[in-house]
Formats: C-alpha cells, sequence, structure tokens
C-alpha cells in the first residue's frame, strides 16, 4: 500500500511538474481578465458559443471516444508517402504580389496591398505538448520559420496546440511586428516574452484598422479554447481580412451554426474564404465541421472561391489523411452551383486575384 501512494504521488508530481513548462501559456489575470468578463461571450465563468455546443454529440461519451482512438481496428489511412508539395521562395516575392501560401493543417501566410500576414503558424511538427505524439505526416514540413520573412501581422484564432504553437512562436519573435488575437489569448505572448505594445485581442465583431488599405474584422466561430485542463478562459474567433477590392474569410476551427449566415450577411460576398475541413467526426461534429456542413458555410459565407484547411499534416481524427479532401471536392461538384475550390500543395502559390488559376487533385495516388 505504501509503494502504491509513493507512485501515485511520484505520478501527481511529475504531470504537476510538467504543467509548469512555459508551453502551456498563462491564464488571463489583471486588467485583461476586467476585459473577458464584461464580453458578452463571457458567462458562468468561460467564454460561450452563440448556440449550445456540448463538448460530444449525442449518443457519444468520452470512454467510447476514447476507446475508438487508441484500441479500436478502424481503416483509418495515414500517408506513408512525402505529402507532396513545392517551395515559394517567400524571402524574394516582391511585395505588390497579392499571394496565399498554405504550409498544411491550418497555418498560412497572405501578402496582401504590400502587407504580411501569418495564420496560426505550426512548424515544430507537433500538435501536442507531448513531444511526438501528434508527428506531422512526412513531406508536410519543409517550412521552417528562417524561411520567412518579417510579419506585418500574426494572427492567431485560438489558443490549441495545433494553432498555436510555442516552439514556432518562439522563434518568431523578431520577426513579428503585431499579433492579433482574441481576448485572452494575449496572456500567453506576454507571458513567453512578447510586448504588451504589439498584441492587439478583441472581441467578436470588432474591427482594427491596419492602414488605409486594409482592415481586420473578428467574427463568432463554434469552437472552444484551452491549453492545460482549464478550457474556455480564452476566447476563439474567425477573422475578415479586408482591402479596398478584395475580402477574405479566414475562418479558424468551427463546427456549423448560424453564424456563417450571419457573415455573410454582415461582412459578404467573399473573394475567397477559408474553412474548417478536417479532424472532424460524427462524435464532435458541434466543434468541427462535417465535409457536409462546409458547403453549407460557403454558401451562407457567399463565398466567390473556398479554400478548404486543417488537412493533410496532423491525424487528429479517425478519418484517413485524405478523406476531406476527397470528400468536399465530391460534395461540392454535386451541390447547385458549385463554388471553385482552391486545393494547392503545400508550398504552392496561389495567386489571389486570379479566380482562373487551377489547381490538381494532388492527394490522388500518396499511400
Amino acid at each position: 500500500m505504501i509503494t502504491f501512494l509513493i507512485l501515485i504521488f511520484a505520478l501527481i508530481l511529475a504531470v504537476y511538474l510538467f504543467l509548469q513548462h512555459p508551453k502551456f501559456g498563462k491564464a488571463p489575470s489583471g486588467e485583461r481578465l476586467i476585459q473577458i468578463q464584461n464580453s458578452p461571450q463571457y458567462k458562468n465563468g468561460k467564454f460561450e458559443n452563440q448556440s449550445f455546443t456540448p463538448d460530444l454529440a449525442e449518443g457519444a461519451s468520452y470512454s467510447k471516444v476514447f476507446y475508438d482512438f487508441f484500441f479500436k481496428k478502424v481503416a483509418r489511412k495515414i500517408p506513408t508517402d512525402l505529402i507532396p508539395s513545392v517551395k515559394t521562395n517567400l524571402l524574394e516575392l516582391a511585395l505588390d504580389q497579392d499571394i496565399l501560401v498554405w504550409f498544411g493543417h491550418s497555418s498560412y501566410f497572405i501578402q496582401l496591398e504590400g502587407k504580411r500576414f501569418l495564420i496560426d503558424p505550426v512548424f515544430s511538427g507537433n500538435a501536442s505538448p507531448i513531444p511526438g505524439t501528434t508527428k506531422s505526416f512526412k513531406g508536410s514540413d519543409i517550412y521552417t520559420v528562417d524561411d520567412l520573412p518579417e510579419i506585418d501581422y500574426l494572427l492567431i484564432t485560438h489558443d490549441h496546440y495545433d494553432h498555436l504553437d510555442y516552439e514556432t512562436i518562439l522563434k518568431l519573435k523578431p520577426k513579428t511586428r503585431k499579433i492579433i488575437t482574441a481576448l485572452g489569448v494575449g496572456s500567453h505572448f506576454e507571458f513567453w516574452g512578447f510586448s504588451k505594445e504589439i498584441i492587439i485581442e478583441k472581441d467578436w465583431y470588432s474591427t482594427v484598422q491596419l492602414d488605409e488599405n486594409l482592415t481586420i474584422h473578428t467574427a463568432p466561430s463554434r469552437h472552444f479554447s484551452g491549453r492545460g485542463f482549464k478550457r474556455c478562459n480564452t476566447l476563439w474567433t474567425s477573422f475578415i481580412l479586408e482591402s479596398k477590392d478584395f475580402k477574405m474569410y479566414l475562418g479558424g476551427d468551427s463546427g456549423y451554426d448560424k453564424h456563417f449566415a450571419e457573415i455573410g450577411e454582415k461582412y459578404g460576398p467573399f473573394d475567397i474564404a477559408l474553412i474548417d475541413n478536417g479532424q472532424y467526426n460524427q462524435s464532435w461534429k458541434y466543434i468541427h465541421n462535417l465535409p457536409e456542413d462546409v458547403i453549407k458555410a460557403m454558401k451562407d459565407l457567399k463565398a466567390k472561391r473556398v479554400f478548404p484547411v486543417h488537412s493533410s499534416k496532423f491525424a487528429l481524427s479517425l478519418h484517413s489523411w485524405d478523406e476531406p479532401l476527397k470528400k468536399v471536392t465530391e460534395l461540392n461538384s454535386l451541390s447547385e452551383n458549385p463554388i471553385p475550390l482552391i486545393t494547392p500543395m503545400i508550398g504552392e502559390k496561389v495567386e489571389l486575384r486570379n479566380k482562373n488559376q487551377q489547381f490538381k487533385k494532388w492527394w490522388e495516388g500518396i499511400h
């Protein structure tokens, strides 16, 4: 019995010490916490979605999800081949080029109206606080922070590890001029040594005027947040990036809900919409779009072209790695008035204003 108690104490101590690592960030406090408590989204001691959003769908349980993920034999295909890619030299891009370069999952670089944006960068090769547990697919990590120019605006949709990567963020510190994120997330950045003066934190339906040509709006998504055991103490968001003649929806993670139609009415139509499409499951359909939800969302948003993201780099669900792109492509082709899809390889240059740019189904034939 004494040996058992010693082992339990040692395990608790090990977990406690592990959670002291700075990668877990810091909970909001002081003036930041007061601002959070004044948010209409903050209720009952935490942020909430517009609609009731259970962690798991009806009939699902954590025990079943855990069993299915770790023990049940499912036909989940993980790529053994290299993920195909091309490497655009971002350091030599002329500033007058309006382009997007995808790094896999939900990480991408945008150059618009002479400004450089970096969204949810993850270059460490891992989407988990535990090293080696959620590794990126082979070939999907062709970029590092050294390949990036100076970033005018670093946009972070929420503080999950597959969107806010501690190792990457530290390396970005000398290259980042401004950070725009949701309420509370700035607490992590300050804890990691970033100046408070460069951090902009906003509630939903807020506006940041970047210059005379560019504006950022924040808008709802249907998700959650948290880096340790504490959930929903920071806000999650989507962004609208707008110039005088071009508009983009940068979706972050979200399940389907009324907010897509509301955003479409308030800010649409969108020249390009980037929508969460991957790492989904019926058991957590309220926090990640199913492929059929993506089709509904793109119509709600009044999108002219759609870039499905949140796939092709990590296995965070039970579906095969290429299923999100296969399904959304098929469903879109069968839908009434299909919307052109943007499906580049990692690193391929997307010309933002080129409505006729074509992309291969690069995921076909990859084992």
